[in-house]
């Protein structure tokens, strides 16, 4: 064998363990940016699973106020429970929070302000229980609403934001959504798109099984949705969110990617 065979031989060996490294550096340089993020505004990032619910900074008539408004919604106000999201498609804590990035929380664990307890899936032996999945249950079934609301908590999400709006016009929103937030899909806005609107075929490619790409490529190339990322985190700054995820339910305010079972008693006595 020549050395250049040798050479190439050495260098496959080596190209999964570049990705994972790749992978998991994009995801530490994630959590970093938020905290300097989020500092820089005077706030405070919740990264555990374990946060109290803070007091009620909003009113009822604000949570049922924002089905007015441009937003992407499931139910109406007329529901008991009104989830309310405020996410980034490319936040670390969000995916966690998304319940289909099992990387994440690997991810996750081994930064400073997370132990591993608190982002452990009941799956792996843990007690986190993402709380994505559970919401999305209850909307199903008609027993609750739920408002997404984009905000760039981490700062590479304006393609996803944006497809995840051409996928919901066909119905598709969730299905969109479940493949964003896996760990492939937070490696594609975070390493490959960077909010690279040049790469919209990329992104319409990766949702091909889910909705037409031909469709996602033509509605994020016409712009149609470019407003929004705008739009709504001035609807999102009216809440006083302090960082992504930050979810409602009803007027009771969770800051953080913190595990169903925490939201649950509070849900659990609104649908009384």
């Amino acid at each position: 064998m020549d050395q250049s065979s040798n050479n190439s031989s050495i260098f496959e060996k080596f190209v999964p363990v570049i990705v994972l490294l790749t992978v998991v550096l994009a995801f530490m340089v994630g959590v970093l940016w938020q905290k300097v993020s989020t500092l820089e505004k005077g706030g405070t990032t919740t990264t555990t699973g374990n946060a109290a619910p803070s007091q009620p900074s909003v009113t009822a008539e604000t949570i049922k106020g924002l089905f007015d408004k441009d937003l992407v919604k499931f139910g109406d106000a007329n529901r008991k429970v009104t989830f309310v999201e405020v996410s980034d498609p490319s936040c670390p804590f969000c995916h966690a929070a998304g319940g289909f990035n099992h990387s994440v929380y690997k991810a996750l664990s081994k930064d400073g302000g997370v132990t591993d307890v608190a982002f452990k899936l009941v799956a792996d032996g843990g007690t986190y229980v993402a709380p994505l999945p559970e919401i999305k249950k209850l909307v199903d079934a008609g027993k609750a609403s739920f408002i997404y609301i984009y905000s760039p908590g981490h700062g590479s999400g304006e393609m996803g934001f944006k497809a995840l709006l051409c996928a919901n016009e066909k119905g598709k929103f969730w299905d969109a959504h479940d493949l964003l937030m896996s760990d492939t899909g937070y490696n594609l806005l975070n390493v490959t798109v960077q909010n690279d609107k040049a790469k919209s075929g990329t992104v319409a490619d990766f949702l091909k099984k889910v909705v037409d790409p031909k469709f996602i490529k033509d509605c994020l190339d016409s712009g149609k949705y470019d407003a929004r990322l705008t739009a709504d985190p001035q609807i999102s700054a009216t809440l006083g969110y302090q960082g992504t995820p930050d979810f409602f339910v009803n007027t009771t305010n969770f800051p953080g990617a913190v595990s169903w079972d925490d939201m649950k008693t509070v849900v659990d006595s609104a649908l009384k």
